[in-house]
């Protein structure tokens, strides 16, 4: 199962064609941000209602991923487009840092937004960005807040978060299968590194729980010259 990964042209109909053409090259999900006028990042339920009506026109049967990342995005807010009942959304179970800023996921807020996704039916794409992510994960199932089995993306190569390290990337996979039997998982990377990201889910021998299948995207820069030394 391929992904959509990467940036679109922001007005909804350049969305559209985009999507349409990745689409019709096999993906089969895509997971959506949405902005404004300004090119803010946008909560705005009407936006994201106007991009998934044009995926469900021109993909039809594609997997429909709403973000409810906090980037520029006020946390009362970034679960306010979810009663249109995506596929799927995003769902960061617990706070980690980036480059310039922290991303706040406190327990209360990330236990509100996935109690909204089980009550629409919606499926979590639970994103790891550090590892106390996938213990949290394991104790929203326990609580009853995910249902078995839960679907994992593992995002590495963020400054401040999780590098893109062989022995790093094993140990995520061998706990989530010994936390969470049976979970699903993808894996990205960030900019260049989901090329090394991609070769390293897909050797045999790291495998430690069933990938729902890694995510792969190609741009026309950023390829590395040398093989990854995982």
């Amino acid at each position: 199962m391929a992904a959509l990964i990467g940036a679109v042209r922001r007005r909804t109909a350049g969305a559209d064609s985009s999507n349409a053409l990745s689409f019709e090259a096999g993906a089969s999900l895509v997971h959506i941000h949405v902005r404004n006028p300004d090119e803010t990042a946008s909560s705005d339920p009407a936006l994201f209602a106007q991009v998934q009506e044009g995926v469900r026109k021109h993909c039809p049967g594609m997997i429909i991923q709403f973000s409810t990342g906090g980037r520029g995005r006020e946390q009362a807010a970034r679960g306010a487009m979810l009663h249109l009942k995506p596929d799927m959304a995003s769902l960061a179970t617990g706070s980690v840092n980036f480059p310039a800023s922290i991303y706040e996921n406190p327990p209360d807020f990330v236990e509100g937004l996935a109690k909204t996704m089980l009550d629409n039916d919606i499926k979590p794409e639970i994103e790891v960005f550090d590892l106390a992510m996938l213990y949290n994960a394991a104790s929203l199932v326990k609580k009853g807040l995910l249902k078995n089995p839960p679907h994992v993306q593992f995002v590495l190569g963020i400054a401040n978060a999780l590098p893109v390290r062989r022995s790093i990337f094993d140990f995520l996979r061998s706990e989530l299968a010994e936390l969470l039997p049976g979970a699903t998982w993808v894996a990205a990377g960030t900019a260049r590194w989901q090329f090394e990201v991609n070769l390293g889910a897909w050797q045999p021998a790291a495998i430690a729980a069933p990938a729902w299948k890694t995510t792969c995207a190609s741009t026309r820069r950023g390829w590395p010259r040398a093989m990854p030394s995982w």
